[in-house]
């Protein structure tokens, strides 16, 4: 007898996946599909047993109802092959045996009656109470996920947070238990089934030829042999079940024998593998109801090749929702929730969102863009412990870069994470800066003007590695020391010379009366670059984003940017102390984010002189702000700065651009109203976390 090639996997039965559902609803179709043929092949049984008189039209029914077992086609019919054969060769024997059937009551009642109804009673009512059982363990282990989703992360209650991680335990074990037990009734319902079948007709057949043994001595020398295979294959079946129970049993222990960790969300124990290009599991997604209400739902999501596929429970096959390519990854706080994170995509692909309801599976297909307000096509999503969390966030940024296009992805994202870790070590004071760093205070006036405005665009090169060296730290805070906070302290915001202020310093204070603009902007981090174009501050931005959504670096300070028409400062709100200055001549490069507007960076030329070149040895660095309005705006004004310093040089220029440019009344060029009067003052502004 072929064995059964079709079987629910016990392994499986914690993970409770989408491909596990589907194929359990297969099984569960089959169930149904056996129980109504059992009921009908049970009433024309009884009607075999009740209606005597009748016989000979009883038999024939009986007769066609057992090569219908054949046409039901079931989809786990697989080793049935025997026997429908058997049941093909009983209908002919009963058609046969048609005219010689009489009362046989008492044996049928015993041989052909009873084991059906024992069949039907025990096995297929088992499986009925399974799956009610199974499917309220289910609905207990999502109502308890949802409450343990919505755990706050700000004001943590650790006996709340006990009590329901205990109750995600406890209904992730019975969910798993009776996942497990209704399977294996499963499992064991494909070999029942064909003993169900095979039963009655053999004690029906032997009632009738022990009865009629006068009538039927050279039928019975015919079905000797083929009632006694019949008889040994049930036996193999029935020794088969046995030995699939066993081993079933054996796992059903094995898997019961886990640590209670198993169960327990955000206890895991396996280090987090930064290295993947492949990822699966359950998120809770983030959708829009209205106009200002969300809801999540919880949905299977798993990545191939370059998108973002999603399945939910149910559902034959998953559909995309994300294209990954050159997309951005980045955690967030969102509604007080847990290990939660962005992904964005900049391309305008549509997508497919599959959502489950109680009478249909509806597939709804929505542009991004009517998905979400802003520009960009992005989706906010949360997992359920932080081992998920930063995986998921690797993984996405591992297919972002086109990994899995490669000869070895594994090897490529093996050594890419060696150099990210490398390129994005923290370093949170200039005092502290290795070798080869950015060193902004190296910029000193006199630097050679490579650009004259951010809305050039320069030749630059394609490859991330031609713009920023690999491995190049990153700085994401600007400190200042100590001696330098007490001399501008004592100065008043500005450091003074003690012999006097000069005539240049007066002509400096003059220029800058011409254009004064402060922007409140958050300083995200700045790193060494090898060029001065526009792509170079794109790649900036992204490793700097990168980098604090892997390190999990949030937390920003608030500055003050104030654009003059001869330099660039960075000034702390509270002291009013000069953070970082830079000539505007030493700032070839400016532009702002092309889908997030409210990033904007620029790129700073310094000089080294001391090898005696007459020149100086050029360096870049590319500084990056987040900042309360558009960055366009910033980008304009150090623009105007830059032509008011070129004007400068001529006086008729300079005239016919202040000519053309609305004034203020103390003779100031008129661009935005200060940012400034709305920010509230006080310590809690001091760190803010950063959107980006």
């Amino acid at each position: 007898m072929p064995a059964v090639h079709h079987k629910l996997l016990l392994e499986d039965a914690l993970q409770d996946s989408p491909q596990t559902r589907s194929l359990l609803s297969v099984f569960e179709e089959d169930a149904g599909m056996l129980t109504n043929y059992t009921n009908q092949l049970h009433q024309s049984l009884q009607r075999v047993f009740g209606a005597q008189s009748e016989m000979g039209l009883a038999t024939e029914q009986l007769s066609q109802q057992l090569l219908e077992y054949e046409k039901k086609n079931f989809a786990l019919g697989k080793g049935d092959e025997e026997v429908i054969t058997t049941l093909q060769n009983f209908a002919k024997t009963v058609g046969e045996l048609n005219s010689l059937h009489s009362e046989l009551a008492n044996q049928m009642a015993d041989s052909m009656v009873f084991p059906l109804i024992q069949f039907r009673e025990k096995d297929l009512t088992e499986i009925s109470t399974l799956k009610e059982i199974h499917g309220i363990a289910t609905d207990e282990h999502e109502a308890s996920m949802v409450k343990y989703s919505r755990l706050p992360k700000k004001k943590e209650n650790e006996k709340l947070k006990s009590d329901l991680v205990k109750e995600v335990a406890y209904t992730r074990r019975k969910q798993h238990q009776a996942s497990l037990q209704y399977y294996c009734a499963l499992n064991a319902l494909q070999y029942r089934k064909r003993i169900a079948m095979l039963e009655p007709m053999l004690g029906y057949t032997q009632a009738q030829i022990s009865f009629f043994k006068k009538g039927i001595e050279l039928v019975s020398k015919k079905m000797d042999n083929f009632l006694s295979s019949v008889s040994n294959m049930t036996q193999n079946i029935q020794a088969q079940l046995d030995a699939e129970a066993e081993s079933m049993r054996v796992s059903q222990r094995e898997l019961l024998s886990v640590e209670d960790a198993v169960y327990m969300p955000d206890k895991d124990t396996e280090p987090v593998n930064r290295t993947l290009i492949q990822k699966a599991g359950y998120l809770n997604i983030r959708n829009k109801t209205g106009l200002v209400t969300t809801a999540w739902d919880r949905l299977y999501f798993f990545t191939q090749g370059g998108n973002l596929m999603c399945q939910p429970r149910g559902a034959v096959a998953g559909g995309m929702v994300l294209d990954l390519d050159n997309s951005s990854v980045m955690a967030v706080e969102c509604e007080d929730r847990r290990y939660c994170f962005q992904i964005t995509s900049p391309s305008g692909k549509k997508y497919v969102h599959i959502t489950n309801t109680a009478t249909t599976t509806r597939i709804i297909i929505k542009s991004l863009a009517e998905t979400f307000a802003d520009a960009c096509r992005s989706m906010i999503l949360q997992a359920e412990s932080r081992r998920e969390y930063e995986e998921w966030i690797c993984t996405v940024n591992n297919i972002s870069r086109q990994i899995y296009l490669t000869d070895n992805p594994e090897a490529v994202a093996i050594r890419l994470n060696q150099t990210a870790i490398q390129a994005v070590t923290p370093i949170t004071s200039f005092e502290k800066r290795p070798e080869g760093s950015p060193d902004p205070d190296r910029a000193k006036p006199g630097g050679v003007l490579a650009a004259s405005g951010g809305s050039q665009k320069t030749g630059a090169p394609s490859e991330p590695e031609d713009l920023i060296a690999p491995g190049t730290p990153i700085q994401f805070d600007i400190m200042l020391p100590a001696s330098e906070f007490q001399d501008q302290n004592r100065a008043g915001g500005r450091r003074t010379n003690p012999f006097g202020e000069t005539d240049d310093d007066c002509s400096t204070e003059t220029d800058d009366s011409l254009l004064q603009q402060v922007f409140v902007v958050r300083f995200l981090g700045s790193m060494a670059v090898r060029c001065n174009n526009q792509e170079v501050i794109y790649e900036a931005m992204r490793q700097v984003l990168a980098a604090r959504a892997i390190h999990n670096i949030f937390k920003t300070t608030e500055s003050h940017l104030m654009v003059t028409s001869s330099s660039l400062r960075l000034i702390d709100p509270q002291t009013q102390v000069t953070r970082i200055s830079f000539q505007l001549e030493e700032v070839c490069q400016f532009a702002a984010h092309q889908e997030n507007g409210r990033l904007m960076g620029f790129v700073v030329e310094a000089r080294d002189w001391s090898d005696g070149d007459e020149e100086g040895e050029s360096s870049f660095s590319a500084f990056v702000f987040e900042s309360n309005t558009e960055g366009e705006k910033i980008c304009y004004t150090v623009s105007l700065a830059k032509d008011i310093t070129e004007a400068k040089k001529d006086p008729e220029a300079l005239a016919q651009l202040m000519k053309n440019m609305p004034l203020t009344n103390d003779g100031k060029f008129l661009l935005l109203e200060p940012e400034t009067g709305d920010t509230p003052d006080g310590p809690g502004q001091e760190d803010l976390e950063s959107e980006a």
